[in-house]
């Protein structure tokens, strides 16, 4: 991510990137950056919540008007309800608390399914 937007950059196209791996977006060095501090995969705001979601997109396109200098990260105020994600995230354990891949197709309607099954009696 960090590499697209410094390509970006020097071809003149303003970049944001959005990220909640402050180590990452540190290695990174993309040209402007901000950070939120919430669990991995949740940088937009919580889930299901329009207010929190609206509220971090906002202040990371404001960045664009604030950043005056690149590099720079600017953190954003966040409050993730529960802290116990922060435990999880920083344990050495381990653990793998991924659920084995489901190898069934599996299809969002009836429609899809019998498409997706035609189409492979055409192959």
């Amino acid at each position: 991510m960090s590499l697209a937007a410094r390509h970006l950059e020097a071809l003149g196209i303003p970049t944001l990137c959005l990220g909640s791996a402050l180590d990452i977006l540190e290695a990174g060095a993309p040209p402007r950056a901000v950070f939120v501090d919430y669990p991995l995969g949740h940088s937009t705001g919580k889930p299901f919540d329009r207010a929190d979601q609206a509220r971090v997109l906002r202040a990371a396109l404001s960045a664009f008007e604030t950043i005056k200098s690149p590099g720079t990260i600017v953190h954003l105020s966040s409050d993730w309800p529960d802290d116990g994600w922060r435990e999880a995230a920083g344990s050495t354990r381990g653990d793998d608390t991924r659920m084995p891949r489901d190898t069934t197709p599996q299809y969002q309607t009836d429609e899809d399914r019998r498409l997706a099954e035609a189409s492979l009696m055409r192959s």
